[in-house]
């Protein structure tokens, strides 16, 4: 793959040679001066790897210094020339040499690189320093195509040959992925128009990726990164060092929905910045100025929305040597650049600082920003120790999350019991009162029967006295009926009246027999109808009893009155009759005749009277016996419902006994099942730091190897000059290996109250996720955008064109794209 690009030797090609490669091995988009670049790239200088080199490289690389300072001195006599008449002559000289060196210098770079690249697995095995030295100054423009795709290992990989069949696949981010196309470098010549080749491009490589990793996607800021290799290369090389970039640079952890990755970065920057800077750290939490604010599009995009793209480009040229460490390395040489000025605003003012004065300070001069930024302390068994902090924190915090929503939840069932106990009282507490009241209507019912009763006993007596009474008068008509002197006639009408009599006497009876069968049938309906009508029942009978009494009454009333007639007849015809013809023997005998008629008919009305008040007296008992039996019957229901009102009770509260305990099994049961699952993610969590450290061992050990290979070299070598001046390299290494470690990591702990990320938020609105946590502490929200998009003047005038057809192609409805919009609006705004 390298052969067919560079050929099979580098340093020997000719430069017409070395510049027809250029155009094959680069893309005509250039995001920087490559030129200026391939000036400074050579002017590190190897002393640790220098004798490791073949003479024509050391003499190549003296070439490359004795040019570079050339440069310089031409530099200052072209600086120097508006101050001084005297130095014209000489600047013109310097600045003739150092264009006629241009060339000379640029062939050698061309050279360098070449070789480099053509081998590339012998320089990342001997030569690491050198090429780290060599990256570090920048790498050529038209070899970082390649170059790029050595680092990260992206010349051949599998997923190359599935690009053109995921192409032909629909994704479902597609949507987003056209809204944030015109966002992407809107101002470079490749991306310009709505339908131009590198927005399409763009777009294909961001769609095949959405399809190749389903659980990210697409997520804002990616674009970018993808925008800066498709301006290097072709886009199905683009797409495979971008999956690389993803799988080994951590990227995919920062672009995952949860971002639990950029949570951990900005902790373990918050950390570095009030290491080293606490003056500045101590400004911004006293301003509420938090790191995400700032440092979130850094660590998404790599400094490509930042910088000016020849500066990010030289960030990004690191970043693929060494990973996430030039990021934080970078961040933390701003803030102690611009130190002086940042203490000296105040919230809005930092943040209109960071948008428009640091990303054009080092336009001029990139290479001190790689200076500064090199001068920062980096430590990675610190940012090791922390990245295991925030761990524990992470597990911590989803430990209080699971608490307080297991304590959330007993709450929302507790205050469900009690509103199901507070209902079940109050219908407790309206039967109670309705059966109260049932009460008292039977206690006024029996009192009013009893005052009837008293009634009918009353009117008993009064009719055992006319008894008494009628007896009286039977007896006399007794004694009158004795008399013979009682006429045929007389005796056929007292005949008559006695059948009339009889025969009332048997309708009376008849009318007792119907009444005592209606009464006996109002039973039978009664005791078949629901308890509740019984006492209307009983009150319909006893009205339909006393209008019967009235009508009984009303005809014994009669009956004395026929009886009373009768007697008046009788004394009539005693007085019309001859009595004072006969003589006074015989007058006597008829007088008690007629004496005795008189109480035969008074004894027949009495016992007329005293079948009727005996009538009358089975009514009342039999009434009275039906009251005594409703009574009873209502009394036995009342106590049977009693019973079941407290039979009720009992298993209500058994059944709510048995509720509450099932309920707190199942909230046990879910609160074991979420504990077994925080515990199998701790121990995932112990694995992978298990098989990091397993890896880190690994490379100890291939170092030693290395170091013992080496040693078996030197022990074979016959040369003592070349095995003095390795084992002074080996000095010289372990001397800059200890510098780099630094001093030891102080002992007393510090109080970070501010590096939590969840430290402003409220315990009611405590995140249970790391979406959460990062929707509010890290502010993946406004603040992102703007920190993703900053616009000039310039772009937002340019924007606004773009947004405006995009608002009325799509209409008010479309709420994504307002979401969406809202930040770069706010953004242009400021």
């Amino acid at each position: 793959m390298i052969s067919s690009w560079l050929g099979d030797s580098a340093v020997t090609l000719p430069c017409s040679q070395l510049r027809s490669l250029t155009t094959m091995a680069s893309p005509t988009l250039s995001p920087d001066s490559s030129s200026q670049e391939a000036l400074s790239a050579p002017t590190c200088s190897p002393t640790s790897d220098s004798e490791n080199l073949s003479p024509d490289e050391l003499e190549l690389l003296a070439k490359l210094e004795e040019q570079n300072r050339l440069l310089e001195a031409d530099s200052k006599s072209m600086r120097s020339m508006n101050g001084s008449r005297r130095n014209s002559g000489s600047s013109l000289v310097s600045s003739s040499s150092a264009s006629s060196n241009l060339s000379h210098l640029e062939e050698d770079t061309w050279i360098l690189w070449g070789r480099i690249a053509n081998e590339w697995e012998e320089w990342r095995r001997r030569k690491e320093k050198l090429l780290k030295e060599l990256i570090r100054k920048g790498i050529p423009h038209h070899f970082r195509a390649i170059v790029w795709q050595l680092l990260c290992s992206a010349t051949d990989m599998p997923v190359k040959n599935q690009y053109s069949e995921l192409l032909k696949m629909s994704s479902p981010c597609e949507k987003l992925i056209r809204r944030d196309i015109a966002r992407t470098y809107p101002e470079h010549e490749f991306f310009k128009g709505q339908d131009s080749l590198g927005q399409e491009v763009l777009f294909n490589v961001m769609k095949a990726y959405s399809l190749v990793d389903r659980e990210v996607g697409y997520c804002q800021g990616s674009a970018f990164i993808v925008g800066l290799l498709l301006m290097q290369m072709p886009e199905e090389e683009a797409f495979c060092v971008f999956v690389r970039l993803m799988q080994e640079y951590r990227l995919r952890e920062l672009f995952k929905p949860s971002m639990a990755e950029l949570g951990l970065c900005i902790y373990q920057f918050e950390y570095m910045l009030q290491e080293q800077l606490p003056d500045l750290n101590t400004h911004f939490r006293s301003q509420s100025f938090h790191t995400s604010m700032y440092a979130s599009s850094w660590f998404l995009t790599l400094f490509l929305t930042t910088f000016p793209l020849p500066v990010a480009t030289r960030v990004f040229d690191i970043f693929m040597y060494e990973g996430l460490e030039i990021v934080f390395r970078v961040g933390l040489a701003l803030l102690q650049v611009n130190q002086t000025e940042l203490m000296q605003l105040d919230m809005e003012g930092m943040s209109q600082y960071f948008q428009r004065v640091i990303p054009h300070q080092f336009d001029s001069c990139p290479d001190k920003l790689i200076l500064k930024a090199y001068q920062v302390k980096y430590n990675p068994k610190k940012m090791k120790r922390l990245e295991k902090e925030y761990a524990a924190m992470k597990s911590k915090e989803m430990e209080e999350q699971i608490e307080i929503k297991r304590l959330r939840t007993e709450n929302r069932l507790l205050k469900q019991r009690i509103e199901t106990l507070e209902k079940e009282s109050a219908a407790l507490a309206d039967r109670l009162i309705q059966g109260q009241v049932t009460r008292a209507q039977e206690a006024e019912e029996n009192y009013v029967i009893k005052r009837e009763l008293a009634v009918v006993r009353q009117q008993c007596s009064s009719a055992a006295e006319d008894l008494q009474k009628a007896q009286s008068t039977i007896r006399q008509l007794q004694e009158q009926q004795d008399n013979p002197r009682l006429t045929e006639d007389f005796v056929a009408h007292l005949e008559t009246e006695l059948e009339q009599s009889r025969l009332r006497e048997t309708e009376t009876l008849g009318a007792l027999r119907e009444m005592q069968d209606k009464v006996l049938d109002m039973e039978k309906r009664n005791s078949s109808l629901p308890d509740e009508n019984n006492v209307a029942r009983l009150q319909e009978e006893l009205k339909a009893l006393k209008v019967r009494e009235g009508e009984a009454v009303a005809s014994a009333r009669e009956l004395k009155l026929q009886l009373q007639e009768l007697s008046d007849t009788w004394q009539a015809h005693l007085s019309r009759g001859g009595r004072w013809k006969e003589s006074p023997r015989k007058l006597v005998l008829g007088e008690l005749q007629d004496e005795l008629m008189s109480v035969r008919l008074r004894e027949a009305q009495a016992l007329a009277e005293g079948r009727e008040l005996r009538q009358r007296v089975v009514e009342l008992e039999t009434q009275d016996h039906i009251h005594r039996n409703l009574l009873n019957r209502v009394e036995a229901e009342r106590a049977a419902l009693q019973e079941k009102l407290q039979y009720l009770a009992a298993q209500n509260k058994g059944l709510q006994t048995q509720l509450s305990e099932s309920r707190r099994k199942q909230a046990e049961a879910e609160c074991k099942s979420k504990e077994e699952v925080m515990a199998v993610r701790l121990r995932e969590a112990d694995s992978m730091a298990a098989v990091a450290e397993m890896r880190q061992r690994i490379a100890e050990l291939e170092i030693q190897r290395e170091e013992g290979r080496i040693q078996g070299q030197l022990n074979h070598s016959d040369s003592s000059q070349y095995i003095r001046e390795l084992k002074d390299q080996i000095e010289e290494l372990k001397a800059e290996v200890r510098l780099l470690k630094g001093p030891p990591p102080f002992e007393d702990p510090l109080a970070f109250d501010g590096l939590g990320l969840a430290r402003h938020l409220d315990e009611d609105s405590l995140p249970s996720s790391d979406e959460e946590l990062l929707g509010v502490g890290v502010g993946v929200g406004a603040a992102l955008q703007d920190a993703l998009y900053p616009l000039s003047p310039r772009d937002a005038r340019f924007f606004r064109r773009l947004e405006r057809p995009a608002k009325d192609s799509e209409g008010s409805s479309d709420s994504d794209a307002d979401e969406l919009a809202a930040p770069y609006s706010q953004g242009l705004d400021n």
